[in-house]
């Protein structure tokens, strides 16, 4: 039988990462498949790191999913179908970390919902997903709030983000979901919150991939929201993740479960909401990135194994030639990376399924 779940995909990556409990001097285990690149821990103590993003005052900020919780909503709205529901989970513990030069992690907030998914799927939790700055405003994305993921009176949405970690919704995304269905939505996997995994900030205006619907979505800061384009409706169920930007959108995509090796590819977008896919070859990609260069560089959350394990995760560099190269191996179930200023490549590490506290920020060097 195939299950077609990419929430049991991303349950896979949690239960891989308990069983090998997620060795986490970990890293241990990253290397540089390039000789010049070096791999190091820039800062550690994240609850499930996803998104990530420089702020303009120079500071790294992360993205959490936090550590779940036990509410749950059974009988008061739509649940999200078994194995992978019903969630549980707690309208506190979504977090933002604010990483400074030193590597030194302090909290901005964490109190936006987290959830996670059924013990018999794993508990894969799911909160903060992504981060982006217009100017010096903060804006958050949330993967992990709504009746349907066990938090009632929440919904996911796009916030802003202040200093002191206060925040207002601009954007109720559960709502433009539920009212604007995609063309192609998947049955047995479908989640009525939609569950938010990245976004960029475009010319004044937010750009966010949703894979279980399977859609790019624009949203501008006074709370207008717009469907770039309905990945479903030419791709079918193929859980797109990962968004950058570079004159056109690039989308990768995790694809469903079991995992066929090589199976997942990059989209290129262009802003009218035309799609082409333009790399194949690829698996389980949780991040794309672009380098001064004009080079793509595609995060794999796990390549050669027959499921989603730890030690397996991999960088690709793609050359405008269409060459791909390794050039960082053994990573620990990454979900996400940015470049940073510095032009070094910063990756969230141990992101699915590390105890509490486990999670890292790795930085590498020489790329």
């Amino acid at each position: 039988m195939t299950i077609r779940h990419p929430s049991f995909v991303r349950s896979s990556l949690l239960r891989g990462a308990a069983v090998a409990a997620i060795a986490i001097s970990a890293i241990a285990g990253a290397s540089s498949a390039a000789a010049a690149a070096t791999v190091s821990v820039y800062s550690s103590g994240f609850n499930n790191p996803r998104g990530l993003k420089f702020g303009p005052d120079g500071n790294l900020y992360v993205a959490e999913g936090g550590t779940g919780g036990t509410q749950q909503t059974i009988g008061q709205c739509q649940q999200v179908p078994s194995p992978i529901g019903p969630y549980s989970g707690s309208t506190t513990g979504g977090r933002i970390s604010k990483v400074d030069s030193s590597g030194h992690r302090t909290t901005v907030t964490s109190s936006f919902p987290s959830s996670q998914t059924s013990p018999l799927s794993g508990g894969l939790t799911s909160g903060v997903a992504d981060i982006a700055f217009i100017g010096s405003t903060m804006y958050a994305i949330t993967a992990g709030s709504g009746c349907s993921h066990g938090v009632a009176g929440t919904n996911n949405g796009v916030w802003r983000v202040n200093a002191d970690g206060s925040k207002t919704m601009i954007a109720n995304l559960s709502a433009f979901q539920k009212a604007h269905p995609v063309a192609q939505p998947e049955a047995d996997d479908f989640e009525p919150d939609g569950t938010w995994y990245s976004m960029v900030a475009v010319r004044g205006a937010l750009y966010a991939v949703e894979p279980n619907h399977g859609e790019l979505d624009k949203i501008t800061t006074s709370g207008s929201i717009s469907r770039v384009a309905d990945i479903s409706s030419a791709y079918g169920h193929i859980v797109p993740t990962a968004v950058a930007y570079r004159g056109n959108f690039y989308v990768g995509n995790l694809n469903t479960f079991p995992i066929v090796s090589g199976s997942s590819k990059i989209i290129k977008i262009n802003p009218a909401g035309q799609m082409q896919t333009v790399v194949w070859g690829l698996t389980i990609v949780t991040g794309v990135a672009f380098d001064s260069h004009n080079r793509m560089y595609v995060l794999e959350n796990t390549v050669g194994a027959p499921g989603p394990t730890p030690g397996h995760g991999e960088i690709v560099r793609v050359e405008p030639s269409g060459k791909k190269t390794v050039v960082v191996d053994g990573l620990s179930v990454p979900t996400a990376m940015t470049f940073g200023p510095d032009g070094a490549l910063y990756v969230s590490n141990a992101g699915f399924g590390a105890p509490p506290g486990a999670g890292q920020i790795l930085k590498i060097t020489g790329l």
